[in-house]
């Protein structure tokens, strides 16, 4: 049997698509809604299309209908379509039809929509950007203080030379500036409104679009009206540069859990950040750092989900973009802001266990790549014979459970002559020197190497990328909160 639908909303409609977005405009977007209002308002105003008095009367009937409003009461009903037409409504019963009518000269729920939705993702990037200042600063705290701390560099899942925390650290640092720029990138594309753009041609009305800009904290304009409804890239980018952000913290997070485990114990994890076993008493279990890795998973999908949501859709006004597929994207940023919390946290809890890993440096012989490129320097043969030399000893240094410090020289000079030809000139001391962690990282003095002056030089320059991205986020911050300050002063006056 087929049930009559002559009336809006059908039922299922109703509890399936309208109930929802009624609820996420509710919980994400009424603040947008009324700073829209206001700022159209007096832009009409200053252009002649709304008398000051009728101005005075919209703000006052915006005032009352949102004083002591409880969004939890607000039960949607069918009744109106959207919180749009509830507020409408609730303006016309104040001041009748045609002088709440006239508020919405020259616009179109497409341009509030897109409008809301870019205020929206610009608050969230503004917060997430100061999430992520706060953990790179965190890291560059330190990699500063980790700047001599001797780790164990992997490749293939296998030892491969000795490195620094702060080497290691820094490499992270990077990563981050560089996710960083991306979110900045993702704000500038953000900051255009696209009020003005009515349905997706504009309107006839004579309305200043630089204004209302202006008035809604925004940079500047999208220009084209039909890009402003269609070229959804604004909803895009943002998600997409989350996404490589979640990755690269993902995949140094799997780091964590390996240096952690029993077998390397290469971090000392405190007892803030372990859990216990309800059966097992001898157990240390550092989850957080699998959680860390489960939000940075999670951020990522959700991410992913709106850039699928997106993928094949037509370049015009579609729901694809709008208010279900917004809302689950926030979900992102609410889930990676915990994963930087705790990130923060934890990177400035956790401390190296130095013995273990020098411990680990002597069983796997990886300073032996200094000991060939020693005597490629020192004793005048080519790379390819010092290599053979450095792959003999180290054969023989791993069969027989021997380390770097602890091999008879005679070994070494034995395998010199046997690849060489004559005896080496080097004396033991300088053998046993050129076998050290310590030694391998102080010769690395290059850019990007880890001895203390490259490192040195690095993070200072970390530190300045740093303050760049903090001086623009402050910046915007800024714009934002003088335009919400000039707005209150207009509306106050009106």
């Amino acid at each position: 049997m087929t049930r009559a639908c002559s009336k809006f909303p059908a039922a299922e409609y109703k509890e399936t698509v309208l109930a929802p977005l009624f609820e996420g405009f509710k919980r994400h977007h009424m603040a947008h809604l009324l700073a829209i209002h206001h700022a159209h308002g007096v832009m009409l105003a200053e252009c002649g299309l709304l008398k000051r008095d009728e101005l005075h009367a919209i703000f006052g009937a915006l005032g009352e209908a949102m004083a002591g409003f409880d969004p939890a009461g607000l039960v949607y009903t069918g009744e109106h379509e959207d919180f749009f037409f509830w507020l409408e409504a609730e303006l016309r019963r104040r001041l009748g039809a045609d002088l709440a009518g006239r508020l919405h000269t020259g616009r179109s729920r497409n341009d509030i929509d897109h409008t809301i939705f870019k205020m929206a993702l610009r608050d969230r990037l503004l917060h997430l950007l100061g999430r992520l200042e706060g953990l790179v600063g965190v890291l560059l705290d330190r990699a500063e203080r980790g700047a001599g701390t001797l780790v164990v560099a992997y490749t293939h899942g296998q030892p491969a030379q000795p490195s620094t925390l702060g080497h290691y650290l820094g490499a992270l640092i990077e990563m981050l500036l560089r996710d960083a720029g991306r979110l900045v990138h993702a704000l500038e594309t953000v900051d255009r409104s696209s009020l003005g753009a009515a349905a997706i041609t504009t309107s006839g009305f004579g309305l200043d679009r630089e204004r209302v800009a202006e008035l809604l904290g925004f940079a500047a304009v999208q220009e084209n009206a039909y890009g402003c409804i269609a070229a959804v890239d604004y909803v895009a980018e943002p998600y997409a540069a989350l996404k490589l952000l979640c990755l690269g913290l993902g995949r140094f997070v799997q780091d964590l859990d390996r240096w952690t485990g029993f077998e390397v114990g290469h971090l000392r994890v405190p007892d803030g950040f372990v859990q216990i076993s309800s059966i097992m008493p001898q157990k240390r279990n550092p989850v957080p750092i699998e959680h860390m890795r489960l939000m940075c998973s999670l951020a990522a999908g959700r991410a992913e989900t709106v850039l699928l949501t997106l993928h094949n859709t037509p370049f015009t006004d579609m729901n694809d973009a709008e208010g279900e597929v917004q809302a689950a994207g926030y979900e992102a940023f609410e889930t990676l802001d915990r994963a930087l919390v705790l990130m923060s946290g934890f990177m400035a809890a956790i401390e190296v266990d130095e013995a273990a890993v020098r411990r680990h440096i002597d069983q796997s012989c990886i300073t032996i790549t200094e000991v060939a490129d020693s005597l490629v320097r020192e004793e005048g043969v080519s790379f390819r014979q010092a290599h053979e030399v450095a792959s003999a000893l180290a054969r023989r240094m791993i069969a027989r459970g021997e380390t770097l410090a602890r091999v008879p020289m005679a070994a070494f000079e034995a395998e010199f002559v046997a690849a060489i030809g004559r005896a080496p000139g080097m004396r033991e001391a300088r053998f046993r020197e050129i076998g050290t962690p310590e030694y391998f990282v102080a010769v690395r003095t290059m850019l990007g190497g880890p001895a203390a002056c490259a490192l040195a030089a690095s993070f200072g320059r970390y530190r300045a990328e740093l303050g760049r991205v903090a001086a623009v986020r402050q910046g915007y911050e800024a714009r934002v909160a003088g335009a919400a300050a000039a707005r209150a002063r207009l509306v106050a006056a009106a």
